[in-house]
């Protein structure tokens, strides 16, 4: 069913609509079949990009749509609704571009940002790694500098997007200064020295490719360092941040979806003579589904509303990346269970969604992070 959205401008308006025909006339037919051949939909990127979608966000001036969080996290959220794959590859390509967009020069801007929001890129952020993911501030990877260049070596991990990306946002040590020895640099996914290991095999998400990452002294010129050196760390954080945001609004599309798929069946299926949605129990069941979707897309609105406001909004991004994928692993879960047998099938997404809202607990920050952040602002 059609989410009922208070948007703030008529031209928001006109791209929610947008929006939802994509999701319904290109990319609802084909999850299925994709998420189970494990094929990534580069061409469905592509779609996106020529319809202004890969740089919502960020300045008119360098290409960009210049929407509000607000209205940009619930696009994400519907397309995620139709599929999850490109809902979240969106919001990691959006976050790959932040640190150019808020940290970079205004030349280094101007000489790659609309290349990057144009819609023909697809970006990377390269962050974890085999031993550094919750403790990010004890990666390994290292950018020695070499005259105009810095030579890299080092492994990433967990990579969306590795392999198949354009540019990767990346976090690499410059100096043994624990946090503070870590920068941020834009490498090129044509970089030689770079290469990225075979797709992980994950239980859902199985469309969007996730892979290390190798780097072999390869060499980046030294004017693609963001920021200073030394601020990789904080800029990470930054971005962070923001793409909690986006991964809460995914989460929030994800369950909407299996909402209306366990609404659509309870209404269809009979026992004892009526649907089996006019019994309490299954009342009750669909209510609380349906009051922690709104509970979630409520928590990252009133983030996304604080961010654009230009308050402080972290604390509210790991409260809504923490509800929402909660919820979302719930709801899911209870639309298996609404479907009965039918729902264990692959006739039905009930599982797949059930699959996919799993990692959702487990990315940008898992939610035992997000309650240690939350506490620490209590504090």
């Amino acid at each position: 069913m059609s989410v009922q959205r208070l948007l703030p401008t008529p031209e928001a308006t006109d791209l929610l609509a947008l929006t939802r025909e994509i999701a319904r006339d290109e990319l609802a037919g084909r999850a299925a079949g994709d998420e189970a051949a494990e094929k990534f939909p580069r061409d469905v990127f592509r779609l996106l990009g020529e319809s202004g979608f890969l740089g919502l966000p960020y300045a008119e001036e360098h290409g960009g749509g210049a929407q509000p969080y607000e209205v940009y996290l619930q696009v994400l959220e519907e397309l995620s609704s139709a599929w999850m794959t490109v809902g979240v590859g969106l919001s990691v390509h959006t976050m790959s571009c932040f640190p150019l967009a808020h940290f970079g020069t205004p030349e280094q801007r101007s000489r790659w940002l609309p290349d990057m929001l144009g819609g023909d890129l697809l970006g990377a952020y390269a962050l974890s790694e085999p031993h550094a993911g919750s403790d990010a501030a004890s990666l390994s990877t290292r950018a020695a500098r070499q005259d105009d260049e810095y030579a890299i070596t080092g492994a990433k991990a967990w990579i969306t997007h590795g392999g198949v990306a354009d540019f990767y946002t990346l976090m690499a040590r410059t100096s043994d200064d624990g946090p503070r020895g870590i920068s941020c640099f834009l490498v090129d996914g044509t970089t030689s020295g770079l290469s990225a290991g075979p797709p992980e095999h994950k239980m859902g998400l199985t469309g969007s490719p996730t892979t290390p990452l190798y780097f072999e002294g390869a060499r980046v010129a030294a004017d693609r360092l963001v920021g200073e050196e030394g601020d990789g760390l904080k800029i990470a954080l930054c971005a962070l941040d923001s793409g909690r945001l986006g991964i809460a609004a995914c989460a929030v599309g994800l369950a909407q979806a299996a909402l209306d798929l366990a609404v659509d069946y309870a209404k269809q299926r009979n026992q004892f003579g009526r649907p089996i949605i006019e019994f309490q129990g299954m009342e009750f069941l669909l209510a609380d589904m349906a009051a922690a979707v709104q509970s979630a897309r409520a928590s990252y609105l009133d983030g996304a509303r604080r961010r654009d406001a230009g308050l402080p909004f972290g604390q509210q991004a790991s409260v809504a990346k923490l509800v929402a994928t909660d919820a979302a692993m719930k709801v899911t879960t209870d639309a298996v269970q609404v479907l009965g047998g039918a729902g264990y099938t692959r006739d039905f997404p009930a599982e797949r969604y059930m699959r996919e809202a799993k990692v959702l607990q487990i990315f940008e920050g898992t939610n035992q992070i997000q309650r240690m952040l939350i506490a620490r602002g209590l504090k």
